[in-house]
């Protein structure tokens, strides 16, 4: 029997891959230490881009139900590389968020994008809910 963990966006038990557990880790960060709520919170959030069906794994909404940042979890055997992140800033062609999370539950880059020129920095740290603007 494969070997489960709850998991508090969802509201259920979900397979405990690797991967699921660098989400449920970061869901744990961004929601007790973060002030992220859990309700505006989205695992595996169905998008399209360029007629082609994509999942981000965690994709976070501000208090009025945009999507502010999306996340992508990595296995943690799974090394961070630029093609990571692109996958992330593909992603946000469809969703056009302003901030953007790689990690592997070791590593973690986060970024904020400028809506201007569609640039990003990167940032030292994952900013507190309040602070994400």
């Amino acid at each position: 029997m494969r070997e489960s963990i709850f998991d508090p966006v969802r509201r259920k038990r979900v397979a405990l891959t690797p991967e699921e557990g660098v989400r449920q880790q970061l869901i744990l960060e961004l929601s007790s230490n973060l002030g992220y709520p859990l309700h505006l919170m989205s695992c595996e959030y169905s998008l399209v881009l360029n007629r082609l069906k994509y999942r981000g794994d965690l994709v976070i909404f501000d208090r009025e139900t945009n999507p502010i940042m999306i996340a992508e979890c990595k296995s943690p055997d799974v090394k961070i590389t630029r093609e990571s992140f692109e996958q992330v800033l593909r992603y946000n062609l469809a969703l056009k968020v302003k901030f953007l999370l790689v990690t592997n539950g070791r590593d973690t880059f986060m970024g904020r994008v400028d809506p201007t020129d569609g640039k990003y920095t990167f940032l030292t740290e994952i900013p507190k809910y309040n602070d994400l603007s």
